[in-house]
């Protein structure tokens, strides 16, 4: 063994450890102070670890030829710190790749000012007032919502989670709701400090105070008698999905705006984040964030057929068991769906390929789906068959697909790996709508098929997220541009 190799790698790694410690303070204090997001590549930086700071540089040589180091984003960070900078997010992993490109005609600190003269206004606040946010439900779409909620909260000028409608299930109701968003089994343990008051009823997650209001109908309840006024509220339940249902919310003291996180009946408008937000209007109350396989296929969909053309194809789910299915064998309405979730693979009807064509009208009658549900408890797997307009090659296709993930109106849905090891357990967590897996590409003349991971349920509470955050008027610029 060469012990003098072995130290080499310690005394490099201790030094990178050192550097990503330094960045943890100059991270928090533009998150908090400016409202600034730093990201690498895509990856959030806001709450991270050392560790964490450094995997996301790790990640980077899935995109770039070389490896990326915080020795080199570091003097970026640093120099970002010292502006005054307005809200935004910021890539220090795309602003180090241009610095490099350019060569050392110009200093860091000139660069960073450069780039970001547009931002270096002077803190502004993101809203006039912070928005109400409600969640009626407390599921496992509405934990992660909580969580995520919790997580963006920032300096509080943004959204602000005051509340969660449900019914009481005993007198230890509140302890054991703290406890569920404190631990879970697939998604690990809160990131952070959860306590409970029991005299305002209320979670407090991280100095976020959250009440647990208890009702048995939408309408009964009257928010602003806990100061919640003009809330958006986002109905997890699934018990109400057409126009008529969701409005009994709208009927309640202090909510103006509903969200359902399935996919709406009749003329509620179905969004997907970052495909068609131009739905979402000041005139509109009502809307849908569609199902998770919508939002997860639909962007590939789009970037396919914008630069391709799709002539026909098919979808096919292989999607993590949920808890509309049983445990062991027994009565079901469904067809199927009554069998043993963990036990078995179940195929079963999915609406996603009707629901492409609310959200990408030029698809209308070219597709077909179908699912099956596996036993896994999280992250999905789409696969779409399809023939395109003209011929191409995985080449082609593939790196198309890793720019979109990149650079384009699309990068906070589509995400992209050349792994040859991936499995659906490394997609738990995944902030993307979905994650193109290149390395099962296969193109055959104008036919093609993608596989494409998705975490169904943290993947989609974030395109969620986003879409509450378009809605508040929360539309942060993204920079380098």
């Amino acid at each position: 063994m060469d012990v003098k190799k072995q130290g080499v790698y310690l005394k490099d790694w201790q030094g990178l450890a050192e550097c990503a410690e330094r960045m943890l303070p100059l991270i928090g204090h533009l998150y908090r102070d400016n409202n600034i997001v730093t990201t690498v590549f895509g990856r959030p930086l806001v709450n991270s670890t050392t560790i964490d700071i450094l995997k996301a540089h790790r990640f980077a040589r899935l995109i770039l030829d070389h490896e990326l180091s915080v020795l080199d984003t570091f003097p970026i960070l640093e120099e970002m710190a010292k502006l005054d900078l307005a809200p935004a997010r910021i890539d220090i992993g795309k602003l180090i790749t241009r610095y490099q490109a350019q060569g050392s005609a110009t200093s860091v600190a000139d660069f960073v000012r450069q780039e970001l003269a547009a931002i270096n206004t002077g803190r502004a606040p993101v809203l006039d007032e912070p928005q109400d946010v409600v969640l009626y439900g407390f599921g496992r779409i509405g934990r992660l919502l909580a969580r995520l909620l919790v997580e963006k909260s920032g300096s509080g000028e943004k959204l602000r989670l005051r509340a969660a409608v449900v019914r009481k299930a005993g007198d230890d109701d509140l302890v054991k709701r703290a406890s569920l968003l404190r631990r879970d089994s697939v998604h690990g343990h809160f990131n952070g400090i959860i306590t409970i008051d029991e005299e305002e009823n209320a979670i407090i997650a991280n100095g976020n105070m959250i009440r647990i209001i208890y009702s048995d109908a939408p309408e009964n309840v009257d928010y602003t008698q806990y100061g919640i006024t003009n809330a958006i509220l986002i109905d997890n339940t699934g018990k109400w999905r057409d126009r008529e249902g969701l409005g009994r919310h709208l009927k309640a003291q202090g909510i103006s705006k509903v969200v359902l996180t399935a996919p709406g009946k009749g003329d509620v408008p179905n969004v997907v984040s970052g495909v068609n937000n131009e739905l979402i209007t000041r005139e509109e109350q009502i809307f849908s964030a569609a199902s998770c396989t919508t939002n997860a296929i639909v962007p590939v969909l789009k970037a396919v057929n914008d630069r391709f053309g799709i002539a026909s194809g098919h979808v096919e789910t292989c999607h993590s068991y949920t808890n509309d299915q049983n445990l062991i064998d027994n009565y079901h309405k469904n067809n199927r769906r009554g069998r043993s979730a963990p036990l078995n693979m179940v195929i079963t009807e999915t609406g996603a390929a009707k629901a492409v064509a609310k959200v990408l009208p030029e698809l209308t009658g070219k597709l077909t789906g179908n699912a099956i549900r596996v036993p896994t408890p999280n992250v999905s797997l789409a696969i779409l068959n399809l023939e395109l307009s003209r011929p191409t090659e995985v080449k082609e296709l593939n790196e198309y697909l890793r720019d979109m993930s990149l650079d384009s109106p699309l990068q906070n849905q589509i995400d992209y790996t050349n792994s040859p090891e991936v499995v659906s357990s490394d997609f738990v967590g995944s902030r993307h709508a979905c994650v193109v897996d290149s390395l099962a590409t296969i193109t055959q003349g104008s036919r093609c098929v993608l596989y494409v991971w998705y975490d169904n349920e943290f993947g989609y509470s974030c395109q969620v997220v986003r879409m509450v955050q378009k809605m508040a008027g929360l539309e942060l610029p993204c920079l380098p541009s």
